[in-house]
């Protein structure tokens, strides 16, 4: 029989918050997805708008909530077939949106017994519709707030990582020490403008579960 003892695995002393990422450390993802959706819609170029740098760009405008969903939709509708209907470029932009796995819901509880929970994602609005009711069905119900103690989201806050203003932003609010506080992400670019706050950080590369746990036989 598999024991699996939680909290092994990494140095937490003196930690008392614990800061998530959201894609690619909760939920999964697979931005290709997207690109063969909007390749099917007629966009061309659909991985120059994935991978479109600067806050002048339509998605991170649309990331830091300084666009609305129909003007990021009709930008995208301008690069596609003119038959396309504002629902298929919705399911399009969905489907880099994959499951979240129970067994990190599960790791979360356990983690909120001794720590307080954060999520900091660069997320749209769009996604954030979509992964909520994902959330919601695999957590058979619970909120946000039932597992976090709060979210910060891009799109709300008007801020996005790496920028250091968004750690500074979320360590003000919460009144919490950085020295105090653990933050994981899955881009290297985010760990280490948070490090250079003195926030503990560790750069997820592997399974968020492998983490926290010291599996015996």
């Amino acid at each position: 029989m598999l024991n699996i003892n939680f909290f092994e695995m990494l140095d937490l002393n003196n930690i008392k918050t614990i800061i998530f990422d959201f894609g690619g450390v909760i939920i999964n993802i697979n931005p290709q997805k997207t690109i063969n959706a909007l390749h099917h819609l007629g966009i061309l170029h659909a991985e120059k708008l994935m991978s479109e740098n600067g806050n002048q760009s339509m998605l991170q405008r649309y990331e830091l909530g300084l666009i609305s969903d129909n003007e990021f939709i009709n930008y995208i509708k301008q690069h596609c077939t003119p038959d396309t209907h504002p629902v298929d470029i919705i399911q399009a932009w969905n489907a880099m949106l994959l499951d979240i796995p129970m067994s990190r819901i599960v790791l979360l509880n356990h983690l909120s017994e001794e720590y307080n929970l954060l999520l900091l994602s660069n997320t749209n609005h769009l996604h954030y519709l979509s992964y909520s009711k994902n959330f919601e069905r695999t957590t058979k119900g619970k909120k946000w707030n039932d597992v976090f103690k709060h979210c910060y989201f891009s799109f709300e806050i008007h801020k996005r990582k790496p920028s250091i203003d968004i750690y500074k932003h979320v360590l003000q609010k919460e009144m919490i020490k950085p020295e105090e506080t653990f933050f994981i992400d899955d881009s290297l670019e985010n760990i280490e403008t948070a490090m250079m706050l003195g926030i503990k950080t560790h750069w997820l590369q592997g399974e968020l579960t492998d983490l926290f746990k010291k599996s015996t036989v």
